[in-house]
């Protein structure tokens, strides 16, 4: 987060799409990317199948906020608690079973459908199901990255590469979404779904990962909780990071629940609309997540993250006044630019401050922040979207965004004199590398 800056040097030599793709010189975080991006695809699918049949099914906005409250609310309770075990226990069995038992759920999903029995309530339960499964999938799956690669250095990038591949499948997934409800309905979009889940379940059980040394650490887990807790809202600036991520969940994310009532009620479209509209948000997700890809160092990453925040609130008040279906996609090119960009930059500075033994708790508190908070956002927008309108509900959560950005830049400066020391110990601004570097040299001189 400090802004010593200015130049990114390229330690390595490297350039071009090879420095772009740095961590995947990484065995196990190759395989890792390559399975869980065939597996996000069938994750979009899913999503955009699923608030499609909920709207088709009750014409409800209320409804639609329900189904999202429903599946991220247990993400919002369980994390925490998660994070704990994620401490203490193997990371990477944790995610095999969380991958195999989300790939049930979507089996389930899919049967009920196809059969021709599914209702409302049948997806709430499956809904809560999911997000006790992503309250300890989402911790374990963030803290086992830097397991996952050879080089400590290429932390920032496997991140910046992970977000390249969920926006990557943002964009692929929902257009697939769109064409497969029109031909086939949802319930093909769910089994899609289920069947990706091989590709990262195989993937996993082909890594060949060192073992991690796991403290003892004694008390119950409410104490190791309060611990973490204290860990990550004690010091300010992992504090005010997780802060605007809450902020940004709960105002400014919900809009994604209400894009099937834009896409039908507003633009007048269909199945292949809410797939146009997604696809912008995650093409501009790509963009976001490749340009931090190509950053050479975390140095900086403060700007970012308020720049971020205010593109995707400033995108998001746009979006709500447009009737025109080429405005939204290029307003939501910016929206989830902005969103992809906030939120991995977010994750890189937290990974890269954090203690090792407090990561997985910590990585709690980011899914809690930015994910598990999101259940009260879709309550949220549900409620007012019934009361004031779909697009009033969105420029609201918009103008909170802004406000948060604004409000992060103002504490900015004494937050980087807080990281400063941090990124000084562990050799990361750049003129500390460089002096590091050269007493390495003069010390092998004979």
């Amino acid at each position: 987060m400090a802004d010593t800056s200015g130049r990114d040097n390229n330690s390595n030599g490297t350039s071009g799409l090879a420095f772009i793709l740095r961590a995947l010189s990484s065995r196990n975080y190759r395989l890792y990317f390559g399975g869980q991006g065939i597996s996000l695809i069938g994750t979009w699918i899913q999503r955009i199948a699923q608030a499609w049949l909920v709207y088709r099914l009750t014409d409800s906005v209320f409804l639609l906020g329900i189904v999202g409250f429903s599946t991220q609310i247990p993400t919002f309770l369980m994390a925490p608690f998660a994070g704990v075990i994620v401490d203490q226990k193997d990371r990477h069995r944790i995610l095999i079973i969380t991958q195999t038992s989300a790939c049930i759920q979507a089996l389930i999903l899919a049967v009920l459908t196809l059969t021709h029995v599914i209702q409302v309530w049948h997806i709430i339960v499956l809904g809560v199901l999911l997000g006790l499964i992503n309250g300890f999938d989402m911790p374990s799956r963030q803290s086992l990255l830097v397991d996952m690669i050879d080089r400590r250095e290429d932390l920032s990038n496997a991140i910046a590469l992970n977000s390249t591949m969920v926006n990557g499948a943002r964009l692929i997934g929902p257009t697939i979404a769109g064409i497969v409800i029109g031909m086939a309905g949802e319930g093909i979009c769910f089994l899609l779904n289920a069947i990706t889940f091989f590709a990262v379940i195989m993937a996993l059980l082909a890594m060949r990962l060192k073992r991690r040394e796991i403290r003892k650490t004694r008390g119950q887990i409410l104490n190791q909780l309060k611990t973490g807790f204290k860990y990550s809202y004690g010091f300010p600036p992992i504090r005010a990071i997780l802060l605007l991520l809450a902020l940004v969940s709960i105002m400014g994310m919900p809009y994604t629940v209400l894009m099937p009532v834009f896409a039908r009620d507003i633009l007048h479209g269909g199945p292949n609309t809410l797939g146009f509209l997604m696809g912008s948000v995650g093409t501009g997700a790509l963009v976001g997540a490749l340009y931090l890809a190509s950053r050479k160092t975390v140095v900086g990453l403060g700007k970012v993250i308020t720049f971020a925040a205010a593109t995707f609130g400033g995108g998001l008040i746009l979006f709500s006044f447009s009737r025109q279906l080429w405005v939204s996609m290029a307003l939501l090119f910016f929206v989830g630019m902005g969103m992809m960009m906030q939120m991995a930059s977010s994750n890189t500075v937290l990974q890269t401050i954090v203690d090792d033994d407090k990561r997985g708790r910590v990585m709690s508190f980011y899914a809690m922040s930015f994910f598990g908070m999101a259940p009260l956002g879709s309550l949220l927008a549900g409620s007012l979207g019934s009361r004031i309108g779909t697009p009033a509900t969105v420029m609201v959560g918009g103008i909170s965004c802004v406000i948060g950005a604004l409000l992060f830049l103002y504490r900015l400066p004494a937050l980087r004199k807080l990281v400063r020391p941090i990124y000084i110990k562990k050799g990361i601004l750049p003129e500390v590398a460089a002096g590091l570097q050269a007493a390495n040299s003069i010390n092998e001189r004979p």
